[in-house]
């Protein structure tokens, strides 16, 4: 599906409902990570993480965390999305590979990591948990723009159970649940019309309030 930005975000909504019984493969979704790896994010320290969840029961299991919402039933998959609160703590291995082939020098590499751990370290535990969440929903929505650039639709939901959904995917504890992604190809029975948006002038002002 070939589309230019403005005709794609014209066209993705929250899917209602899907198809059941359509597949995504391996391939599908990885060429739309391919392209949501390209999000942005603090330092580039890359919080995101993605499990995904196509078992028949694990799915079910995921939607028994998800208070039984029929979406996550009928979905080609399930995609939970999760924000690192220690990311900070791997800002070498990130950097490193730029040091080695001279993007920057050893001053700079040492200057960054100074810098990332000086400013996640220093403003404690809420702060990097707000940037797990921040800087993984930014690669959500990155992940929506591209499933729909490859014809597949979504719904971000945020109606689960986190300690559950945590237990379920046996999540280790420096990951913040951020969002659940269901993925499929929509009913297209189930079609609303886009919802009411605000004029532009009501949510944005120049300069100051």
């Amino acid at each position: 599906m070939n589309m230019n930005f403005e005709e794609l975000a014209k066209e993705r909504r929250s899917a209602i409902n899907f198809i059941e019984g359509v597949e995504i493969t391996d391939g599908d979704l990885t060429k739309i990570f391919e392209l949501t790896k390209l999000s942005p994010s603090c330092f580039n320290l890359q919080h995101a993480h993605y499990v995904v969840v196509r078992d028949k029961e694990l799915k079910e299991k995921v939607r028994e965390a998800a208070f039984g919402q029929y979406k996550v039933h009928t979905a080609s998959a399930v995609i939970l999305v999760f924000g690192d609160k220690k990311a900070y703590e791997k800002v070498e291995s990130i950097y490193f590979g730029m040091k080695m082939l001279k993007m920057i020098d050893e001053y700079e590499y040492e200057d960054i990591i100074k810098q990332v751990k000086g400013l996640y370290e220093g403003k404690g535990t809420r702060f990097q948990e707000d940037e797990a969440v921040r800087n993984a929903s930014l690669s959500a929505m990155s992940f929506m723009y591209a499933a729909q650039h490859y014809g597949w639709e979504t719904c971000p939901m945020i109606g689960f159970d986190e300690a559950a959904m945590k237990a379920t995917l046996n999540a280790p504890e420096n990951l913040v649940p951020v969002l659940m992604i269901t993925i499929g190809k929509g009913d297209e029975s189930k079609i609303r019309k886009r919802g009411y948006r605000k004029p532009v002038a009501e949510f944005v002002k120049y300069e100051t309030f």
